[in-house]
């Protein structure tokens, strides 16, 4: 029963982002509304949201991480949740959901090449071919197959890249501070941290766009189901299936996005898309297959 429902969380919350990216995508083509507006209401609103319900739940233990390991929290707001969070949206304003979702997902093969260089070692068989087939993926994806040629602007390639790298970040810098004081805490203050710096940049009451009921209806269901619900379901299958499981039906967040931006906004998304896209999905099959195997290993010795 747990596995069963651990899996529909990991499915839905990838869903969820990739739909969220989706409005996203609508609300600064169609809207008019400023990126660096809704980065930072998205950050302020769930993670005010994020530490409100962890101290009803946790009281006085959401500060905790502020005695001896501010330093830390404070980079993980600004070149962690920040960073992801603007990299990515600027991507969607450049590109589409479908693209800069994808070029995301080419994180994992660069958390494998940071791990392997880190501790001076060779990456593994199935790290190679997971990192030539991301490179591919990302080829096909931005050049279609045509040597010199980019069917994305280069800013777009640019804003997917950081938005890889920023992730990457963003799964490797925080553990310390997650095992210790939990997702929701942690979650919570780098959202906020992150929303707050960027505040300085675009103040949530300077408000641009056309707001009709439709941008409203987008804009609460990024904050509410987008963000919070999804971040809640992904921790809850993490508890429940582990990482290696959530994070290999994570594969749901692209194809969401690909899919939806396809049928719903016209975004041309073609046969060499599609092959990008696959590849670089493989990728994280690989990656997540290889960690279940070191782990199921590793209770037999």
């Amino acid at each position: 029963m747990k596995s069963r429902a651990g899996f529909l969380f990991a499915i839905l919350a990838a869903t969820l982002f990739g739909v969220g990216g989706t409005f996203a995508q609508f609300l600064f083509r169609e809207r008019g509304v400023n990126i660096d507006w809704l980065v930072t209401m998205r950050l302020l609103c769930a993670g005010s949201v994020l530490l409100l319900v962890a101290a009803v739940h946790q009281g006085r233990a959401v500060l905790a991480p502020w005695r001896g390991q501010g330093g830390a929290l404070v980079l993980f707001g600004l070149c962690g949740m920040l960073s992801v969070q603007y990299t990515y949206m600027a991507a969607i304003d450049q590109s589409n959901t479908a693209t800069a979702t994808v070029l995301q997902f080419t994180a994992p093969s660069m958390i494998a090449v940071w791990l392997a260089l880190r501790h001076r070692r060779a990456p593994t068989q199935r790290e190679l071919a997971a990192i030539v087939l991301a490179l591919l993926g990302t080829w096909l994806l931005v050049t279609h197959g045509k040597i010199g040629a980019l069917s994305i602007s280069p800013l777009a390639l640019f804003w997917g890249i950081a938005s890889a790298v920023a992730a990457a970040f963003n799964s490797l810098q925080p553990v310390a501070l997650l095992k210790k004081h939990g997702a929701s805490v942690i979650g919570g203050w780098g959202m906020l941290i992150g929303g707050m710096a960027l505040a300085f940049v675009h103040p949530p009451w300077a408000v641009a766009g056309i707001w009709d009921a439709k941008a409203l209806t987008f804009f609460a269901f990024i904050i509410a189901f987008g963000t919070l619900a999804a971040f809640y379901l992904y921790i809850k299958a993490v508890h429940l299936i582990g990482a290696q499981k959530t994070s290999l039906l994570s594969c749901a967040e692209p194809l969401s996005a690909a899919v939806l931006a396809v049928w719903w906004l016209g975004v041309s998304f073609g046969g060499m898309d599609w092959l990008g896209t696959l590849c670089i999905l493989a990728t994280i099959v690989l990656l997540a297959r290889g960690q279940s195997e070191e782990s199921q290993s590793e209770k037999v010795t």
